[in-house]
């Protein structure tokens, strides 16, 4: 199934021409919409010369949206002075997932809405959902925050599932998007420089629930302190509430989902899969089969009775946490741009850590409080240096794993934390 002009008639300025924006442009322009395009990178400019390049303000009203890339502020820390104009001029500034919506309403499909977010676990949620959903027979398209944009998925039949990972950023931008089942996972410190303080990330995620009623379900977990604050909410409100406490589903056998966190997310998914209508035994045949995600506690290499794991995903220490606790003992590679409050919080697990070492911007930072804590450190600088000293040092001292797992966002040194995550399969593929 395609879908047709939905948007004949509209006028789109895309503000981003990256991995959102770019696939949004084509895919209005295909809807039939009148599109312009702009980037404040020249190189990303050159992959849209098929399109009238100009900023927005340039473009004239009326403007039916600015679709503004996720990364891109339109609030916080400094908005985008095109961000700045739409506002003042009165013009929505919106997510993709948002068009997707209503593309999908305008064709007159009645596909279901899943959505995830949550400071951490969304991604395999996500993926773990989609898998269940196909497993199951259920037309699905996953997508959004992770995989392809919410504007590239196809457009499904009535029975059909858009399965989409939402981020903060992507929430903040939506109007009319409701989704039929929406789950917040977790709730902790992060991007506190995107929504100013905790309240405003928590006012944020909160969104993933917004505009449901007495049809839709509502899934939340309530391990921390922030999302059992929304749960308290979410009992005010219309949507059937399901409640997740703890390792609540049986992940035994399931090769690609380690750890208490993991069985948490695949209790999520189990919750959103029956409110979509899926068989029992179908759900657990989904997790069981599950393969698991890249770059998420992957193993990608054992060398001589040493495995290398690949959790370049874990961008915050709360992410670390999770894999961390999955190892008795561990040589660690580490760091990159830090999240506010650094490490520290990982105290409880570094007598798992025989020794780290230490990446990127903030590993000198890493590096103190590990050894004000006792733990042996060395700042490598470097992915490169870190993977060679981190094989060396596993076998010198009968370490059997070695993990990355960087508690830190991978700007200062990658494109993102794929391009990290690549980096490291490519390193211990070549020191085999």
């Amino acid at each position: 199934m395609k879908f047709g002009p939905v948007f004949q008639g509209k006028r789109f300025a895309v503000l981003g021409l990256g991995k959102a924006g770019l696939p949004a442009a084509h895919a209005l322009r295909a809807m039939g919409a009148e599109v312009y395009a702009w980037d404040d990178s020249e190189a990303s400019r050159v992959a849209a010369l098929d399109f009238p390049l100009q900023m927005p303000r340039e473009i004239g009203l009326p403007l039916d949206a600015l679709v503004l890339s996720p990364g891109i502020p339109h609030l916080l820390p400094v908005p985008h002075p095109e961000a700045v104009w739409a506002w003042a001029c009165n013009i929505p500034i919106l997510t993709d997932a948002e068009l997707l919506f209503r593309a999908v309403r305008a064709c007159a499909s009645k596909a279901r809405f899943a959505g995830i977010t949550g400071t951490n676990g969304k991604s395999t949620t996500t993926a773990l959902l989609a898998h269940i959903l196909r497993s199951a027979g259920v037309p699905c398209a996953a997508g959004a925050n992770l995989g392809p944009a919410a504007l590239a998925l196809p457009l499904l039949p009535d029975d059909g599932v858009y399965v989409l990972e939402m981020s903060s950023y992507m929430l903040e931008r939506l109007e009319t998007l409701r989704f039929d089942v929406a789950a917040l996972l977790n709730l902790s410190l992060d991007h506190i420089d995107r929504h100013g303080n905790m309240a405003g990330y928590a006012r944020a995620k909160r969104e993933i629930f917004a505009r449901q009623d007495f049809s839709c379900t509502a899934v939340i977990g309530m391990d921390d302190a922030g999302a059992r604050d929304i749960a308290g909410w979410l009992a005010t409100q219309p949507a059937r509430a399901v409640r997740i406490f703890g390792a609540a589903f049986d992940t035994h056998g399931a090769a690609a989902l380690p750890g208490e966190h993991n069985a948490q997310n695949a209790a999520a998914a189990a919750a959103m899969a029956r409110a979509l209508g899926v068989a029992e035994d179908k759900i657990i045949a989904g997790v069981m089969t599950y393969p698991g995600l890249p770059h998420r506690q992957s193993e990608i290499g054992n060398l001589g009775g040493i495995r290398f794991i690949n959790d370049s995903k874990a961008t915050n220490a709360d992410a670390a946490a999770r894999a961390m606790g999955c190892y008795d003992r561990f040589v660690w590679i580490a760091g990159g741009i830090a999240k506010a409050g650094g490490i520290e919080s990982l105290a409880p697990l570094f007598p798992r850590i025989v020794k780290a070492f230490l990446i990127g911007r903030d590993g000198a930072a890493f590096a103190e409080t590990l050894t004000a804590h006792g733990v042996a450190t060395d700042v490598a600088g470097t992915l490169d240096g870190a993977v060679r000293q981190a094989f060396v040092h596993a076998r010198a001292t009968g370490t059997k794993i070695v993990l990355f797992s960087p508690a830190a966002a991978s700007f200062d040194q990658f494109k993102s934390f794929e391009d990290r995550g690549e980096h490291f399969v490519t390193l211990v593929r070549e020191a085999a």
